[in-house]
């Protein structure tokens, strides 16, 4: 069960509970990271590696389409952000949250497929703690981390979103 020791056991259901604490380690799963970002010399451009765990299912000209990026949220954690160009010709871009114990290196074929189906272009993120993301996966880091995504949608260079 998520790793937990037995005296963590004991602690959660026997001490006086505390919510956040509970929901933190019952509800927030991060796998082991699929993916890690390098960033160049100039700090400006980050490169994506998948593991063989991401299961990547295309060539490595669609992951050309593929631009990462870290932001900071409002509680000081780095999160890494993902702009999937799917089309040339899309009109939209969906932001994508995705579900729980995965990361954005396994979500990355899926994201290419959906986007490529319904023509437009997929961008996306991982939660706090969850890939290469800093942070710890908590309720209040949650709303930081989906805040500081929506922002980097809304603000990053117009000429990568157009």
């Amino acid at each position: 069960m998520n790793n937990l020791s037995f005296s963590e056991l004991c602690c959660l259901f026997c001490c006086p509970p505390c919510p956040g604490k509970i929901a933190s380690k019952l509800a927030f799963l991060p796998p082991d990271p699929t993916y890690t970002l390098m960033c160049d010399e100039s700090g400006g451009r980050w490169t994506l590696h998948l593991s063989e765990r991401a299961d990547w299912q295309y060539s490595s000209r669609e992951k050309d389409a593929i631009e990462c990026f870290m932001t900071r949220t409002t509680k000081g954690n780095r999160i890494a952000c993902m702009f999937v160009r799917c089309s040339p010709n899309a009109k939209y871009t969906l932001l994508f949250s995705h579900g729980n114990a995965v990361d954005l290196g396994q979500m990355s074929s899926f994201y290419i497929g959906l986007g490529s189906r319904i023509n437009c272009n997929i961008f996306s993120y991982d939660y706090s703690g969850y890939g290469a993301s800093s942070g710890k996966p908590t309720e209040k880091n949650l709303y930081a981390d989906i805040e500081a995504a929506w922002l980097a949608l809304r603000t990053r260079n117009a000429s990568c979103f157009s």
